[in-house]
């Protein structure tokens, strides 16, 4: 335990002392829902715009914590061969991936607790209501994403390779998926192509704790799906 402890907290050094994955984790949703709130119209509905728009971006931080910054991280670690280094040890895949999740993981709680605070002091932001929901939703969605970014990380062989294909992975998926435009200024058509994407599931429930509607089952269990399938083949699939 005491290991794996201390392997979290290099990574998070690493990572806060990067000021590229700092930036996008931290500063960029801020900017962004600074954009987004300026004009304080509300949603086709009535729901305010702050109310969708922080549950929503807290799941495009984890987009970008788990499918940009996490693979580049990994396979930096393989281009400058740190991974072959800790052949030499006791690590594991297993181990090298929870210390990098956890890691990845506060940094995205971080700045989700940043979108919050912001909407909270400047928007008038509601409470979640139903917190335990969003929790869940919130978890879900980091396991569900962070096996597609350990699914990249686990084969790409340089830094720059897996940040062109995290970000041609996120990109697409945060606007289509709702986590960026909300689903109620989509059309039908577009709103039915991001319902088939593994970030849809995330951002409907963590919305449907927030505003107090009953979550889907089935969305939760695709979730879970999607982290048990990926991180086993990553597992797998891993190149020191």
């Amino acid at each position: 335990m005491k290991g794996i402890t201390q392997v979290v907290a290099v990574e998070l050094k690493l990572i806060i002392r990067d000021p590229m994955s700092a930036f996008f984790a931290l500063a960029f949703p801020t900017i962004m829902i600074w954009v987004k709130l300026r004009s304080g119209k509300p949603l086709p509905g009535g729901l305010p715009s702050v109310d969708a728009n922080v549950p929503m971006l807290s799941i495009f931080v984890i987009g970008l914590a788990t499918l940009v910054i996490l693979p580049a991280t990994l396979a930096q670690y393989r281009e400058r061969r740190v991974l072959k280094r800790l052949l030499a040890t006791p690590a594991s895949p297993g181990m090298l991936f929870g210390a990098q999740w956890i890691a990845h993981m506060l940094m995205a709680l971080l700045g989700t607790a940043l979108l919050i605070a912001i909407g909270a002091i400047g928007y008038d932001l509601s409470a979640p209501a139903n917190p335990g929901i969003v929790v869940l939703a919130w978890v879900l969605g980091a396991l569900s994403l962070s096996g597609i970014g350990f699914l990249l990380g686990a084969v790409v062989p340089s830094g720059r390779t897996a940040t062109v294909l995290g970000l041609s992975v996120f990109f697409p998926m945060v606007f289509i998926s709702g986590a960026v435009i909300p689903r109620e200024s989509m059309s039908g058509s577009m709103r039915a192509i991001g319902d088939m994407l593994p970030m849809a599931p995330a951002v409907q429930t963590i919305r449907n704790g927030w505003e107090g509607h009953a979550a889907s089952p089935v969305a939760m269990l695709v979730m879970v799906g999607i982290c048990l399938v990926t991180a086993g083949v990553a597992v797998k699939a891993f190149r020191w």
